[in-house]
């Protein structure tokens, strides 16, 4: 609505504008073409010049402009040489039609009887020779009409090349002529036409330009409202493939992440619940059990309580230690002074410390690979993370890994130089991971078997440690399918560049 009201306002104030240009302008270019056609006496006038050799005769006898404006011919009667006077001179006779024969006097002819010589033959205030006059070179008055030079048509006088005065025709103010009149209301109305046709295509303008342009940008007001209100489902439509609507795509992408977020959060907040309630639960049963008689309180039951405050402080760990985000990789990444470290001699002590854990499920731990390399590679790091990774790598191929299978634990240095790094990878046997699953194996409280226990698949927070002391090392992890059958773990670390 704003839109169309400014665009009428400025058709209005144009049109307007245009009507009395049209107005004001007229005048000056009627007179522009009256003054061009008086060139007959503007020859007059020059010849009158040649003769006299200044302007000072015509400036002193003010019956000779009169002279000037009817031709010498019209001086020896009434109708002589009719023939080369102009159409439009007053060619009245007395109203008894006598003296005809005789002519008028020498320098008031029959039809100038009775007004002033510099009348003109036409009379009226508006009347072309009440406009006309004659000025010098300079601009100053010689005979005729005093005239204002500024908004004047002029018709230059020359003698011998140079030019000596000017023939100036003010603007009438009036327009008399029917002509005149209906040129300028034709004028008028075609511009007040034109300004009505432009208000139409003003208005339709606004219009798309409302339906195209504002609707969708309101559409994105209302819906970012919306999610401020916490509405995180909103979408907003998407029409055409322009700049609007690549702008609505990334609201609606946006909408949608902060969805998949607060959904995140919303389940990540009941398993956590859900994880504490349990041990609580086991806990405050055994106090109530004790508080009623039922139990009485002897060493079983303290070690049953002190297993179940020691698993809620491992919880709490967990999730403390899945929380801390990815720090650079630096000197002080993670809040601890990295150094180079050796850290297929870490992942070799955590072997041997899993080797008997394994052998008792009917696993067959195999390091073989580990021993074959015949250097022992560097990286800059925090030698109990990086341990602390191994053993909740291992931890999860034996609590997911059928009795029977095996773990292959093997390293790999790629590429040489400053941009070597360490390849250490983690595969075990059947069952493996849904492909579903996969992309979310490293997320926090994600197991990826649904049906175990807390008791014996874990807390689900192992592979998020993982990632997050990983890549505070400046290194990568990924999971994918292992050729035995189960799960895949791979770790890229980048080495030291002072070993």
């Amino acid at each position: 609505m704003a839109m169309a009201t400014l665009l009428a306002l400025l058709l209005l104030i144009f049109t307007t504008f245009s009507i009395v240009g049209l107005q004001r302008g007229l005048g000056p270019y009627v007179a522009e073409i009256e003054v061009r056609r008086m060139d007959w006496l503007a020859e007059a006038l020059q010849k009158k010049y040649a003769s006299d050799g200044s302007w000072e005769p015509l400036r002193a006898d003010r019956s000779a402009w009169i002279r000037l404006q009817w031709g010498e011919h019209a001086l020896s009667g009434p109708f002589a040489g009719e023939r080369r006077l102009p159409r439009w001179y007053d060619r009245r006779l007395p109203a008894d039609g006598g003296a005809a024969a005789e002519g008028p006097p020498p320098f008031e002819p029959l039809f100038l009887r009775g007004r002033s010589p510099d009348e003109g033959p036409r009379g009226g205030n508006d009347a072309i020779y009440q406009r006309l006059g004659v000025t010098d070179a300079a601009g100053t008055h010689v005979a005729g009409a005093r005239v204002d030079l500024a908004s004047a048509a002029r018709l230059p006088l020359r003698h011998l090349g140079h030019t000596v005065g000017y023939l100036v025709l003010a603007p009438t103010q009036v327009l008399e002529s029917q002509a005149d009149r209906a040129f300028l209301a034709r004028q008028a109305g075609f511009i007040a036409l034109t300004g009505l046709v432009g208000l139409a295509l003003a208005l339709a303008l606004s219009w798309f330009v409302t339906r195209r342009w504002l609707q969708p940008i309101d559409a994105l007001s209302q819906g970012a409202q919306d999610i401020a209100r916490g509405r995180l489902d909103t979408r907003v439509a998407v029409r055409g493939n322009d700049e609007l609507a690549m702008l609505g795509q990334t609201f609606n992408s946006m909408a949608e992440r902060l969805d998949t977020v607060e959904t995140s959060r919303r389940t990540w907040l009941a398993d956590v619940a859900h994880e504490l309630r349990t041990p609580l639960a086991a806990m405050r049963a055994e106090i109530e059990a004790l508080q009623d008689g039922v139990r009485q309180f002897d060493d079983r039951t303290a070690l049953r309580l002190h297993r179940q405050v020691m698993r809620l402080g491992q919880l709490v760990d967990d999730l403390r230690s899945s929380m801390r985000e990815p720090e650079p990789h630096g000197p002080h990444a993670s809040g601890a002074a990295f150094a180079p470290i050796y850290p297929l001699a870490l992942l070799a002590e955590a072997v041997e410390m899993m080797r008997g854990r394994f052998a008792q499920s009917g696993l067959v731990l195999d390091s073989s690979q580990l021993a074959a390399l015949t250097m022992q590679p560097a990286v800059d790091g925090d030698a109990p993370r990086l341990h602390q990774v191994f053993m909740n790598l291992l931890e999860n191929s034996l609590g997911y890994t059928d009795a029977g299978g095996n773990l292959r634990v093997n390293a790999a240095i790629e590429g040489s130089g400053a941009g070597a790094r360490l390849q250490i990878r983690f595969d075990d046997s059947a069952p493996g991971p849904q492909a579903h699953e996969m992309p979310r194996l490293f997320e926090r409280l994600f197991r990826g078997e649904a049906s175990r226990s807390r008791e014996t698949g874990g807390s689900g927070l192992g592979l998020s440690i993982c990632r997050t002391l990983v890549e505070a090392h400046g290194g990568t992890i990924d999971a994918s399918h292992s050729p035995l059958g189960g799960l895949r773990i791979r770790i890229t670390l980048p080495l030291s560049a002072h070993p």
